[in-house]
């Protein structure tokens, strides 16, 4: 089973995981635990932090994450936010909400495809 937030030795701001290799692995961004752990093992907040990257005096990526979440509820609730909203949210500037809206136009266009095959599939039987 994974730990999160031991600190054992480690300098201020990382975080400490044990893999499923048993090695202690440790990271300051959710783009580390990413990086060491896999895709799989960040949480919707945390995969939302590595798309905001840096945060901002006071209030880090994966604050920012937390609070988009919190009041969008999911990342459906957050696809089609205007930019004003996002951007009422401290922390959340135009390249930035960019960013996510082009992750969520790539994720439309990977289901568009989807779709697409599973219907060339279903016509072929």
């Amino acid at each position: 089973m994974a730990r999160s937030g031991d600190k054992k030795g480690e300098s201020e701001g990382a975080k400490v995981t044990v893999n499923k290799k048993n090695e202690v692995v440790s990271w300051r961004h959710p783009g580390g635990k990413f990086l060491r752990l896999g895709p799989e093992s960040c949480s919707d907040s945390e995969l939302l932090a590595i798309l905001i990257g840096a945060g901002v005096p006071g209030k880090s990526a994966e604050q920012i994450a937390n609070e988009i979440l919190t009041t969008y509820q999911s990342y459906r609730g957050l696809a089609n936010q205007p930019f004003e909203k996002l951007a009422k949210i401290k922390g959340l500037k135009e390249i930035k909400i960019v960013r996510l809206a082009a992750a969520f136009e790539i994720a439309r266009r990977i289901v568009k495809e989807v779709l697409k095959q599973h219907e060339q599939i279903s016509r072929s039987f």
